[in-house]
């Protein structure tokens, strides 16, 4: 027996319906409507009283329906129970019990961190959101709201040990493989102008020059697992971020025989340095066209390219052996390396589009000269010679690695698995809507991030187990299904009933995949 919605024309209306199997075709089952309770906009009060009353009839308890001991039918979410599972299995329970039990505070650590983490991923708003809408959530403990912002600040202190135990979890339950690592640098700014020891001006990734920022630096795995993170002010250019990462990545996860996997923004001459030095290799985007004059010579030598097959109607590709050669204070390094360069007709399409809109804004200022902004009197002209230069790279793409034994489709494979740590951040900023930032002390805000990235692991993981089970759906469609679990609760004479919701395809794999009995209707505890 379920609450089931079904649409007519232009409204919704709601029914309480039972399953059965057909008598001529046992593999199809039927619904029969045993109460209409009217359309969803406009269900009455009564409407649900009578299927209450019925379902106390049914278990043999009387209800007085001359007294007024009827309560208002309330909406409860159950979907949370998904996360609930996924936090306790990652023992994140135990850990802030143990970090509460060796410091002063009296509140209840883990519920207050549960809540904030379980509004970033269905409700995303405020602390003082999260605190007045905690009721939607059935059987829930309630957490004051000063004890949020206290669990912040015992938070940051703390965020080291709960990604080592993210990280433990992540390897012995859910088999994160670690041989190839990928890390990327993203920005979160505030609606202010105040500066402090984290927050500062610096290259915003949303072009939010006026702002202060914070800068994110983050490893995850090849399925986009969060594997640990590292803040810094938000005047840190993306090539300084990498050194401080690696070096507390190795210290505290003891990551050894890793492939870190980067972007343009990393591939400095010595972050490459930091990277072997830290016994790791590395896959990174090659800046082509700052290579040495015989590199790029070569490139344009259409001798020596091979096909791969794809999508796209095929790329061609060459390998150049390059020993990467620069000064580090008074001794040379020499990096040797392969180059592994792409050509696409479709990048190449891509590039020149690219470039022509660069070049119309350019001709417009060029036109309109008042509206470029310079010291002094200047005369601005094209400079056709670099846009000449420019048009040769059309359609290529370097790679470089240290990893002489990868092949090159492995390589590529590693690089464009990128995607996911840019996606990743997509998820942070759009689904889990870290910003905007509601804190303003540097510890809050530190302690703000963690409860981001426990957020994002939780999401992640529960993506992993699915995809695992052959079910796939997007962050936005897991965050609907996990809304729409829902029970209509209502009490009787002191006594509460619950009807719970039909559930659909997604949410019913969702449970299965979780191994989770959802809980059964006119129960008189609802168990999660």
């Amino acid at each position: 027996m379920f609450v089931k919605v079904t649409k007519s024309k232009k409204h919704e209306y709601l029914q309480l319906v039972e399953s059965y199997r057909d008598r001529n075709d046992k593999d199809k089952v039927k619904h029969k409507v045993l109460l209409h309770l009217g359309r969803v906009d406009q269900v009455e009060k009564q409407s649900l009283l009578n299927v209450a009353t019925k379902f106390f009839e049914l278990a043999g308890s009387k209800v007085d329906s001359s007294t007024n001991s009827y309560s208002e039918a309330e909406p409860l979410n159950w979907g949370y129970v998904i996360y609930k599972k996924l936090w306790n299995k990652f023992k994140l329970d135990e850990v802030l019990q143990q970090i509460q039990d060796g410091g002063k505070s009296t509140f209840d650590l883990n519920n207050a961190c549960f809540l904030m983490v379980l509004q970033h991923l269905l409700s995303p708003g405020s602390k003082l959101n999260a605190h007045k809408k905690q009721h939607r959530y059935a059987n829930l403990p309630t957490v004051e709201l000063n004890h949020l912002y206290r669990a912040l600040d015992i938070l940051y202190k703390n965020k080291e040990t709960l990604e080592a135990k993210a990280y433990e979890t992540n390897c012995r339950l859910f088999k994160m493989q670690v041989d190839l690592v990928f890390y990327d640098v993203t920005t979160f700014h505030f609606e202010s102008v105040h500066k402090d020891g984290l927050r500062d001006f610096g290259f915003s990734k949303n072009n939010k020059i006026n702002e202060v920022q914070v800068v994110l630096g983050m490893f995850i795995d090849c399925d986009g697992r969060p594997i640990g993170y590292e803040l810094f002010p938000g005047n840190t250019f993306d090539g300084k971020t990498l050194e401080k990462a690696l070096n507390n990545m190795k210290k505290r996860f003891g990551i050894r025989n890793v492939i870190i996997v980067a972007d343009r923004g990393i591939n400095s001459k010595l972050n490459l340095k930091s990277i072997v030095d830290n016994g790791y290799k590395y896959i990174v985007a090659s800046r082509i066209k700052n290579l040495r004059k015989e590199i790029q010579e070569e490139i344009f030598n259409p001798g020596g390219y091979q096909a791969i097959a794809d999508e796209n109607g095929g790329i061609r590709y060459k390998i150049i052996d390059h020993l990467n050669i620069f000064k580090d204070g008074k001794s040379t390094i020499k990096l040797p390396e392969k180059l592994i360069i792409t050509y696409s007709a479709k990048r190449a399409e891509k590039d020149k589009a690219d470039r022509q809109r660069l070049l119309e804004k350019a001709e417009h200022l060029l036109a309109n000269q008042s509206l470029i902004k310079a010291m002094g009197d200047t005369n601005w002209a094209l400079d056709e010679a670099a846009l000449l230069k420019d048009q040769r790279f059309d359609g290529y793409y370097g790679i470089q690695t240290s990893d002489s034994n990868l092949d090159v489709e492995k390589i590529l494979a590693a690089y464009h698995t990128l995607w996911k740590i840019e996606e990743s951040f997509r998820v942070m900023k759009s689904t889990l809507e870290v910003r905007p930032i509601f804190h303003w002390t540097e510890n809050r805000i530190k302690g703000h991030f963690v409860i981001c990235f426990l957020a994002f692991l939780l999401e992640r993981t529960l993506e992993f187990v699915l995809k695992s089970s052959n079910v796939h759906a997007s962050s936005n469609e897991i965050r609907e299904a996990l809304n729409a679990m829902q029970v209509m609760v209502m009490e009787v004479n002191q006594q509460k009933t619950y009807i719970k919701t039909k559930n659909t395809e997604l949410e019913s794999d969702i449970l299965h995949a979780l191994k989770i009995t959802p809980p059964k209707n006119a129960s008189a505890i609802l168990s999660l």
